[in-house]
């Protein structure tokens, strides 16, 4: 009863935004797989569009030949962000992911939208990726989330049309292969080094 008086206040759909989701502590990745997920099953398609847990990349120590090792940090342990169109079922299919704690907001009842600026700091920390076009072909990236989510490899090509771009990986064994993703799902990344055969 209770979240259907919480949808009530949703009475408009908003604009297409950036929304931060609360989360229990360590469910971040969690809550983006299972609402990544529930989009397809609940055909939100239209509605909502990526989940991100946003990171950074750290130095932290040294390797064995003294490089400095990066490591993977989550910028804001407890929170996803999700880019969405907030209405009362998007709401409700956020809301009602498992991990969820709610919306921020006031009373976790109204989302309040980030602005481009403040996703823009959030999403890409650090100028690793200024704006969504800084990536070029060539890059090395990584993919943060999507279909494509967790691979890593160079830019082969970008669609700047329809916003997409062609990532050339390495599989296992050595073996390339190319994927796609969104450019709003990619951020430059460090260079790994290519399997060896």
């Amino acid at each position: 009863m209770e979240a259907q008086s919480e949808t009530q206040k949703l009475e408009k759909e908003s604009k297409r935004a950036w929304y931060v989701v609360h989360t229990y502590s360590g469910y971040e990745n969690k809550v983006q797989k299972d609402l990544t997920s529930k989009i397809t099953s609940a055909n939100m398609e239209d509605k909502i569009f990526n989940v991100v847990v946003p990171t950074e990349m750290v130095e932290e120590g040294t390797d064995s030949k003294g490089k400095a090792k990066l490591v993977e940090r989550k910028i804001f342990p407890g929170y996803v962000l999700v880019d969405m169109i907030v209405n009362p079922r998007s709401w409700y299919v956020v809301r009602n992911t498992t991990g969820v704690t709610g919306f921020v907001g006031p009373d976790n009842k109204e989302p309040i939208p980030l602005s481009e600026e403040e996703a823009e700091r959030i999403l890409h920390p650090h100028g690793m990726a200024e704006t969504k076009g800084d990536v070029e072909v060539g890059d090395y990236v990584k993919v943060l989330s999507g279909a494509s989510e967790g691979f890593e490899g160079k830019v082969l090509e970008i669609d700047e049309e329809n916003r997409r771009v062609t990532i050339v990986t390495h599989l296992f064994g050595g073996k390339e292969t190319n994927v796609e993703a969104d450019l709003d799902e990619v951020t430059k990344a460090v260079e790994k080094e290519t399997p060896s055969l």
